[in-house]
C-alpha cells in the first residue's frame, strides 16, 4: 500500500515509518523538522519505498498534492509538551488544530481509504477513575492537551460528514529511542538521561511517588498498524502499557541520586491506561515490560548528549508560567 506519515521523522513518527517500511508499503514522510530529525531516518537512506517531504500540514495549498494515491494516512505531526503550550497557545491551535483540518480535508479530496490520528490520553486531565477508560469525562488542563482533542473531534467529524474511515489512538506516557532532545522542558525519560550522563541527580516532581502508564514507542507503532489494517472505523481507543509505574521507580531503574523539586498544579498523580477495549476488539496488546525499554533506552544512551541539562533552578524558570497560569485561584 502507499501510505503518508505526517511527522514521520520525530520520535513515534519513525517508529511507525519503520513499521511500515518492514511490512513492504511505499510511504511519504511529511515532516517540517521544527522538532523531527533527518537522523531518526537515516537507517533508512537507501530504501526506495521512502521518500521525505519537508513540508508544514498547516500549509493546505501545499499539502494536497502529496496525498494524491495514498491509501493511509498516519497523523501524528503536532505540537507537544505543556509548558510551551501555555507560553505559546496560538502556536500549537495552529498546528494541532488547524493542520489537523488541512491533513484531514487534504484526506477528503485525495480519497484516502483510512486515517489513524495520535491523539492524547491528556485529554482525561486529571480522572475520576484509574485504570481510565475510554468513556472518561474529557477534562484538558492546558492548551496542549485542549488543542490534541480538538485534533481527535476534527478527525472523527471529518469521518462522520466525508465518510472517511478513521481511528484515534490515545497515547498514554511513550517513551524509547529517538525521544525528542529539543530544548523544550519535557518529557521525564529525555530530561533524567541527560541528567545521568552529565552524572547530576533526578529532578523529580513532587514526592516521586506518582505514577505513569509508560509505553513503549515500538509497542505504540503496532497499536497504528493494527488500527489502520482493521475494517473498524470512527472508534478511539487507548493505547498503554497495561501498567503504571512511579517515578522514584523510573530513577532506580535508571539508577542514580535524586533531588526533589515542587510539585505542579494539572499534573495527575496517576496515569493509567483501560486498554481492554483495544486488547478485545483489534487483538493488540503492549509486549515490551517497563523494565525491558528501560534496558533498551539505557543502552542508547548516548543519543542524548544533545539534550539540555536541566537543574532545579532552570526548571524553576522554565515552568514559572506554568504555576503563574495553572495554580487554582483561592
Amino acid at each position: 500500500m502507499k501510505c503518508a506519515v505526517t511527522g514521520g521523522a520525530g520520535f513515534i513518527g519513525s517508529h511507525v515509518t519503520d513499521r511500515l517500511l518492514a511490512e513492504g508499503h511505499d510511504v511519504l514522510v511529511m515532516d517540517n523538522f521544527s522538532t523531527g530529525r533527518p537522523q531518526n531516518l537515516l537507517h533508512h537512506k537507501n530504501n526506495q519505498h521512502l521518500k521525505i517531504v519537508q513540508a508544514d500540514i498547516a500549509d493546505l495549498e501545499k499539502i494536497k498534492p502529496f496525498f494524491e494515491g495514498i491509501d493511509y494516512v498516519f497523523h501524528l505531526a503536532a505540537l507537544a509538551d505543556i509548558v510551551p503550550s501555555i507560553v505559546d497557545p496560538v502556536a500549537y491551535y495552529r498546528s494541532n488544530v488547524y493542520g489537523t483540518m488541512c491533513v484531514m480535508e487534504s484526506c477528503r479530496q485525495a480519497g484516502v481509504r483510512k486515517v489513524v490520528y495520535a491523539a492524547s490520553s491528556s485529554c482525561y486531565g486529571i480522572p475520576d477513575v484509574y485504570p481510565t477508560p475510554e468513556t472518561e469525562e474529557i477534562r484538558p488542563q492546558y492548551p496542549y492537551a485542549l488543542t490534541k482533542n480538538i485534533g481527535e473531534q476534527t478527525v472523527l467529524h471529518w469521518g462522520k460528514i466525508y465518510k472517511i474511515p478513521v481511528v484515534a489512538l490515545r497515547l498514554f506516557n511513550v517513551y524509547g529511542t529517538r525521544s525528542r532532545t529539543s530544548g523544550t522542558y519535557g518529557a521525564v525519560f529525555g530530561v533524567f538521561l541527560r541528567q545521568k550522563l552529565a552524572g547530576q541527580p533526578f529532578t523529580i516532581v513532587g514526592d516521586g511517588n506518582q505514577t505513569r502508564d509508560f509505553t513503549y514507542v515500538t509497542d505504540v507503532a503496532d497499536a497504528f498498524h493494527a488500527a489502520a489494517w482493521s475494517p473498524l472505523t470512527h472508534v478511539v481507543f487507548n493505547v498503554g502499557s497495561d501498567g503504571s509505574y512511579s517515578i522514584n521507580t523510573l530513577a532506580d531503574l535508571l539508577g542514580g541520586e535524586k533531588t526533589y523539586i515542587p510539585k505542579r498544579p494539572g499534573e495527575p498523580e496517576c496515569t493509567f491506561a483501560d486498554i481492554t477495549k483495544i486488547k478485545r476488539v483489534l487483538g493488540w496488546k503492549p509486549k515490551v515490560s517497563f523494565e525491558q525499554g528501560v534496558r533498551k533506552v539505557l543502552a542508547d544512551i548516548d543519543y542524548w548528549k544533545e539534550a539540555p541539562l536541566w537543574t532545579p533552578d532552570s526548571i524553576a524558570d522554565a515552568t514559572k508560567d506554568w504555576f503563574k497560569y495553572l495554580t487554582p485561584l483561592s
